[in-house]
């Protein structure tokens, strides 16, 4: 288990811990990831901090045909705005129809 940050997620670990973990381009969900921490919504909901090991920890319970980072993030997402609320839709990745599967490499 990667041990939490205090304070929240920081993107550069947040990355390379997605990149290791999983593979691919992160990016895209290292910035939705700080976005999601400082509107202060996880925080207010589950009592506490958006962590790099609370990220990584729930994307890795996502469902087998969850196969890269940016699946992964949508499933919880999704997961988040069931248990709370529709507020963290906007913590989606959109990716273009015509772009196929994975755009962001």
């Amino acid at each position: 288990m990667i041990p939490p940050v205090v304070g929240g997620v920081q993107p550069g670990q947040l990355e390379l811990a997605l990149e290791r973990e999983f593979g691919g381009e992160a990016k895209v969900v290292v910035r939705q990831a700080v976005d999601l921490r400082d509107s202060g919504y996880y925080s207010d909901d589950v009592g506490e901090h958006l962590t790099v090991g609370v990220v990584v920890d729930n994307l890795r319970d996502a469902p087998e045909e969850c196969t890269d980072t940016v699946e992964r993030w949508n499933w919880w997402v999704g997961s988040l705005a069931l248990a709370y609320g529709d507020h963290y839709g906007r913590f989606t990745v959109r990716r273009p129809p015509d772009l196929g599967k994975d755009p962001y490499r």
